[in-house]
């Protein structure tokens, strides 16, 4: 009776709560000024037709540099956690089971064949692009370690140098630091992308330092997402 009650109460509760909450909207007429600075002034100061990518990169920078860190975090935490739980129920038996793994289906090995270059292909044009149409480093990383999944996924018996990949990370993440203090020193800010020319506008090679900034969180998000694939497979 009072798990009811509860329930009834909590119930109501929302209801008030979400009734407040769409009873007092008003559709806004314009855009607030700090939004209005954003898209109007904002690719013209960036130089990136992509305003989203500028934001995320240059405005909103140092919040970006705590998204990476959070996901190196997670990986780091993923392969102690994994290593343990493979530690504590590892016995010869098991051992030789994860050794011999069952090759992947025709479908599965053919599909690799075409979709692997499509798929790293899409993924590099969406890091390199980020500044000039939707995408970034993040989006073309996670692409990049799709990719590598479907890879595992079709040649079970391959190994994924994860050193080499760490190594790769890491020195990313150093640059994509040091470039952020060149902002700070050169221009206006940490992470500031102006401290390069911004070049014409539309171009590839455009937007300042933003670009730069773009393939280096693209090749750090997706070597530590490989990482955490290649963890799972134990």
């Amino acid at each position: 009776m009072m798990r009811r009650v509860f329930a009834l109460l909590t119930v109501l509760l929302f209801a008030v709560v979400f009734w407040r909450i769409v009873g007092g909207y008003t559709e806004l007429q314009g855009l607030r000024p700090l939004a209005w600075y954003y898209v109007v002034r904002g690719p013209l100061e960036l130089g990136a037709p992509n305003i989203v990518t500028g934001i995320l990169i240059t405005f909103r920078g140092f919040d970006t540099l705590g998204e990476v860190a959070v996901l190196f975090m997670v990986a780091a935490s993923v392969g102690v956690l994994l290593k343990e739980e493979s530690n504590a129920t590892s016995t010869p038996a098991a051992d030789e089971a994860a050794l011999v793994r069952r090759p992947a289906g025709e479908i599965v090995h053919t599909g690799k064949q075409v979709l692997l270059p499509m798929i790293f292909t899409f993924g590099g044009y969406v890091i390199v692009n980020g500044h000039l149409s939707a995408g970034g480093g993040f989006q073309g990383g996670a692409i990049v370690a799709s990719a590598v999944m479907l890879m595992l996924l079709a040649r079970p018996r391959s190994t994924l140098n994860v050193a080499l990949l760490s190594v790769v990370e890491s020195l990313a993440g150093v640059l994509y630091v040091c470039i952020g203090i060149l902002g700070l020193v050169l221009a206006g800010g940490f992470l500031d992308a102006r401290f390069l020319p911004r070049g014409q506008f539309g171009a590839l090679f455009s937007a300042g330092a933003i670009p730069l900034i773009s393939t280096l969180l693209g090749v750090k998000v997706g070597a530590e997402l490989s990482v955490i694939i290649d963890r799972f497979r134990g």
